[in-house]
């Protein structure tokens, strides 16, 4: 089994839970790159990966179960001012507001690991 074989098989899986994982893990690469790009003063790079990070929670906001409970609906706020404090970070070239983006998924990747069993 060559190294292309297990990166394809590492990108693709069936289970809805490695997926949500996944889009997790996305999202503190592109906001490490967003950090990246901001220090490096190059605009057009950081909104690149600002926009992707925000279709990454687009993207999570899609799949929320409002008929499953409170917690889609605390998740979708959650969602929704990380996006708004995302971008207001890019506008404003500030770090912090990366940095507490970046904080608030490794806290959603942390309790999504630990609900999974993951």
């Amino acid at each position: 089994m060559g190294i292309e074989a297990y990166q394809e098989q590492n990108a693709v899986s069936d289970d809805p839970y490695i997926l949500i994982l996944k889009l997790y893990e996305g999202l503190l690469k592109y906001l490490s790159f967003v950090k990246s790009s901001m220090n490096e003063g190059d605009v057009e790079l950081k909104f690149n990966y600002i926009n992707k990070s925000i279709s990454i929670f687009d993207e999570l906001r899609n799949v929320l179960d409002f008929d499953g409970g409170d917690i889609s609906h605390y998740l979708d706020g959650l969602y929704l001012y990380q996006i708004e404090t995302l971008f207001l970070a890019g506008v404003n070239d500030n770090t912090d507001g990366i940095d507490q983006v970046t904080k608030v998924v490794q806290g959603l990747i942390d309790a999504w690991k630990e609900e999974t069993g993951l």
